[in-house]
C-alpha cells in the first residue's frame, strides 16, 4: 500500500493596506465591545491602596463573601511588583455596590482600602475636569491656592518688638 502525498497550494491575492486596515479595525472594536459588554458599567470596581503582599488569589477572596466575581485582578509593573491597585468585576451591580459600601476603608493587612466604581479614562478626565471648574467658579483670575493659603491677612499688623534702650 502506498500512499501519494499531494501539496496542494492556494493562492490569493496580497490583502491591499487599507483593506488590511478595516479589517483589524473591525476586529478590535468587535473586542472592545465584548470587553465593554462583559465589564458593564457599575459591575466593575478600582480598589487602590493595596498592600504589597495581596494577589489576585487574595483580591477575589476578600471581595468574593459580597457575590459572585467574574475576575479579580491586581496591577503589576514590568518586573512583577505590585502597582497597589486592582479591578474586581462582579456578575451584579447590586453585588458590586453591596461591595463599595462594605470594603471602602476596611484595613486588609495594614492599609485602609479605597473602593469605588471603575471608570474609563475619558470618563475620569471628563468628571475631575468639571470638579476642578466648579471649584475654581469665582476665583479671581490668576488666583492660586486656597481662600486661605497661610498669607497673612492685609488688615492684620504684626506686633512689633520695643526697642530696649541701650545701657
Amino acid at each position: 500500500m502506498v500512499l501519494k502525498s499531494r501539496l496542494q497550494a492556494v493562492c490569493r491575492e496580497a490583502q491591499k493596506k487599507n483593506e488590511r486596515q478595516a479589517e483589524l479595525r473591525e476586529k478590535y472594536e468587535k473586542l472592545k465591545m465584548e470587553r465593554l459588554n462583559r465589564y458593564q458599567q457599575g459591575v466593575n470596581l478600582y480598589v487602590k491602596n493595596l498592600d504589597d503582599v495581596i494577589d489576585d488569589a487574595r483580591l477575589h477572596e476578600e471581595f468574593s463573601v459580597y457575590g459572585n466575581i467574574t475576575s479579580a485582578k491586581i496591577m503589576v509593573d514590568e518586573k512583577g511588583n505590585t502597582k497597589g491597585f486592582g479591578f474586581v468585576c462582579f456578575s451584579s451591580p447590586d453585588e458590586a455596590t453591596k461591595a463599595v459600601t462594605e470594603m471602602n476603608g476596611r484595613i486588609i493587612v495594614s492599609k485602609p482600602l479605597f473602593v469605588a466604581l471603575a471608570q474609563r479614562k475619558e470618563e475620569r478626565k471628563q468628571h475631575l475636569a468639571a470638579q476642578h471648574a466648579v471649584r475654581t467658579q469665582g476665583m479671581p483670575r490668576g488666583f492660586i491656592g486656597h481662600a486661605y493659603s497661610g498669607m497673612i491677612p492685609t488688615n492684620y499688623l504684626m506686633p512689633v518688638a520695643q526697642p530696649r534702650p541701650f545701657m
